[in-house]
């Protein structure tokens, strides 16, 4: 039988940047991501699931996530809900120059649930390194999201980025689901299955 996972909801980057600042997460929609973020946190809570609060630090003269600057703070649909964990963080993987892998290990996690933002940048750090050091992982495709990009490699819209990044996720890194997926796992103290590369490759021959 299979051991029931340890988890912890690792909430990343809501901050009011992307929202009503220079850089708004556009797929999914904010109006979708957002409402499911909170509804992570409530499961949580009522799971006795830790919550880990993510906060990105940029220089104050920064264009965006300056410190102390209204883009920088937390959206109070996660700054209103209570956390047992909060780290503040300058690069993009939540483990560099934190203390969120000691902290993991005092708590016995062996899981993480990733939601917030960025899915291509913070998350995806996150999410490979997690995998790296041996921890289960979790995706919540519809608590994440994505803007698009244009420079000298190429173009791509939010939708793209956000479903790319989110297949190669599910096909070796972590578990991609929905969160009323999630929510129905937590539920019954399950977890979420994830492929891997070689099925993920030979559906598309």
């Amino acid at each position: 039988m299979t051991a029931t996972p340890r988890r912890a909801l690792i909430v990343i980057d809501v901050q009011n940047e992307y929202f009503t600042g220079k850089m708004k997460i556009e797929y999914p929609p904010v109006e979708t991501s957002l409402p499911n973020i909170g509804r992570a946190m409530d499961a949580a809570r009522e799971a006795g699931i830790p919550v880990v609060v993510v906060q990105h630090d940029a220089p104050e003269t920064s264009p965006i996530f300056g410190l102390g600057s209204d883009g920088w703070k937390v959206h109070p649909t996660v700054a209103q809900r209570a956390h047992d964990h909060f780290i503040n963080k300058k690069m993009a993987s939540v483990f560099t120059g934190t203390d969120l892998a000691e902290w993991l290990k005092a708590n016995a996690i062996d899981m993480l649930t990733i939601v917030g933002y960025m899915t291509h940048n913070c998350n995806a750090s996150t999410i490979y390194e997690a995998a790296h050091r041996g921890l289960q992982v979790e995706v919540l495709e519809d608590a994440t999201g994505a803007l698009p990009y244009e420079n000298a490699a190429g173009k791509a819209s939010a939708e793209e980025i956000h479903r790319v990044f989110n297949t190669v996720f599910h096909s070796n890194f972590g578990a991609v689901a929905s969160t009323e997926a999630w929510l129905a796992a937590v539920r019954v103290g399950g977890k979420l299955e994830r492929d891997n590369v070689y099925l993920s490759n030979q559906r598309t021959r």
